[in-house]
Formats: C-alpha cells, structure tokens, sequence
C-alpha cells in the first residue's frame, strides 16, 4: 500500500500525460472528484481525459477497451462498491492500471488493502492528498 504523499519529481522531469477513469454512482462524488483534481494534479503530471462511470458494468467494459493510467473507484458506491470492482478488476484484468480506492471511513483501510487498492484515501477527501495519490499512481 502506498502513502497518498509522493516525493517530488526531479526538476526537469518532463510531464506526463494521464488519462483517468472515475467511478461512482454519485454525480457528486465524481464532480469534487475531477474538480478537486483538476487538469494538472502535480507539476509533472497532466490529466488529459477523464472517463466518468456510474455503473460497474460501465467500468468493466471502459477497462477492457480502454487505455487509462490510474482508476479511482469510490468505496461506497451503490449498489456495488468500488472494493469489491477494485478486487475484481485486478484478478480479470491482465496489468490492471494503478487504483486508487475512496474509503468512506479511516478505518476502512483493510478493506481497501484487501481489495488489491494500489492507493486508497478516506473520507472526507483532503484535495491535496487526492491530487498527490493521483500523482504517485500516473508516475508508475
């Protein structure tokens, strides 16, 4: 499990490019998702699409013909939370792209660890530690 706190890029380094899909079926959720985010989470990060799902049939069917560089999936999506896609995702899908998990609680943590969550941060979001997760995941 990684810390949502990334180093810093070496100066120079040249920006990346990501491509990022966003899972919840709260609109809101997924709205201070991508705004907090924005388009440039990191100096050397740059989010050049976002692909929005608010159903887990949406997203299997985006991961299997999509190319994206970090998920973010919220933990307390209904009917199907994004734990259980997460854990799903990563035993069907051949090099699944990192995963940053939304926990509802703090102590949710386990839950995101036994989803296979490459990152998971908890509610309520601090957006600078949602952009750094972000960061660390598209730096991969």
């Amino acid at each position: 499990m990684t810390s949502p706190a990334a180093a810093s890029p070496a100066v120079g380094t040249p920006s990346r490019s990501i491509s990022v899909l966003l899972y919840s079926n709260d609109r809101a959720v997924r709205d201070h998702v991508r705004l907090a985010v924005g388009t440039r989470p990191a100096d050397d990060v740059t989010v050049s699409s976002w692909t929005e799902c608010a159903t887990p049939d949406a997203v299997l069917m985006e991961v299997q013909g999509g190319d994206f560089d970090v998920l973010i999936l919220d933990g307390e999506a209904r009917p199907y939370g994004g734990m259980g896609l997460c854990r799903q995702l990563k035993s069907e899908i051949f090099q699944c792209p990192p995963v940053l998990v939304l926990t509802g609680r703090p102590g949710d943590g386990w839950l995101a660890t036994w989803s296979l969550a490459d990152a998971f941060l908890s509610r309520p979001l601090d957006e600078s530690r949602l952009c750094a997760a972000v960061a660390e995941l598209a730096r991969r």
